[in-house]
């Protein structure tokens, strides 16, 4: 039975680290003057509780703010963008892209907009709607590694591979690191380039010999390879960094049928599917036993 690529990873969620340093320019405290505005008090309160990782008492005060404000001159729409940071923070989505939509009408070639608008698609799946408004953000700035890779991830999982491999490879100018290489990875094998598939899966793991990852696509791409041998040796490494990963469970049993070591493999598989992975019921059903649906 032929397996597909499975794709059980996505970025990590140091992705919120890099959304509040890019965002950080336009949510700068400010100080309250004798001569400043009466809204002007109720945005500083709110920027404290903001400091303070409190974002929905800082959502109480911009409101306020905002409300008295009228929103009349345009420097006041940064508190918009604020409560729009704020509403993202909470998962308030809906909410936040009501007040994006609010401040793009000032402010329309503000990068950090659209790169939010992209953290927002993406916390909501739409890869489409985040490519668009990631793809955005970098015409106004020059791309960063992780503003590379991430449009790499989007462009991989739309099947754009050569697409992939130009961002990926900038990244890589950038900074060489586990998860660059194993994009690499899989961008390679999906050209149908396999040795240099192994080549940066392997430099993943001699990068982070904890990765995850790359041991992962290392095992399956051996087994779609008919490598059953060496998707073992890869999976097994996986299994002793992370004993109760289920798609490693599954790729190893899968590989352990195909060897003919079908207890081993069931036992593998069982374990895989009461983890969460359905797709390990096929197998038993097929090899094993019968699962009552």
């Amino acid at each position: 039975m032929t397996l597909s690529l499975r794709d059980f990873f996505a970025i990590e969620r140091r992705g919120r680290i890099f959304f509040f340093s890019v965002v950080a320019t336009l949510c700068l405290s400010h100080h309250v003057g004798a001569q400043d505005p009466k809204w002007k008090e109720s945005e500083v309160k709110g920027d404290t509780l903001y400091n303070k990782e409190d974002y929905k008492g800082a959502l109480k005060f911009y409101n306020k703010a905002i409300e008295m404000s009228g929103l009349k001159e345009k420097e006041e729409y940064r508190m918009v963008y604020k409560r729009a940071v704020c509403h993202f923070t909470i998962a308030e989505y809906k909410e936040a892209l009501a007040d994006l939509d609010i401040f793009v009408k000032e402010y329309p070639d503000v990068p950090q907009e659209k790169l939010m608008r992209a953290f927002i698609y993406r916390e909501l799946g739409d890869n489409e709607k985040q490519l668009i408004n990631l793809e955005a953000a970098m015409e106004f700035q020059s791309p960063s590694a992780d503003m590379l890779k991430w449009r790499g991830l989007l462009y991989l999982q739309k099947s754009e591979f050569r697409k992939a491999k130009k961002d990926i490879l900038l990244a890589r100018e950038f900074q060489d690191d586990p998860e660059v290489e194993t994009y690499l990875g899989l961008i390679y094998y999906n050209l149908q380039q396999s040795d240099s598939a192994f080549v940066s899966l392997n430099k993943s793991i001699e990068l982070d010999a904890t990765y995850v990852p790359a041991y992962l696509y290392a095992g399956s791409i051996s087994l779609e390879n008919g490598d059953y041998n060496l998707s073992i040796q890869y999976l097994n490494l996986a299994l002793r960094l992370d004993p109760k990963n289920k798609e490693a469970l599954f790729y190893k049993g899968a590989a352990l049928i195909e060897l003919k070591r079908t207890d081993e493999g069931c036992r593998c598989l069982n374990k895989a599917f009461y983890a969460g992975m359905d797709d390990a019921g096929d197998y038993l059903k097929e090899y094993c036993y019968e699962i009552d649906d």
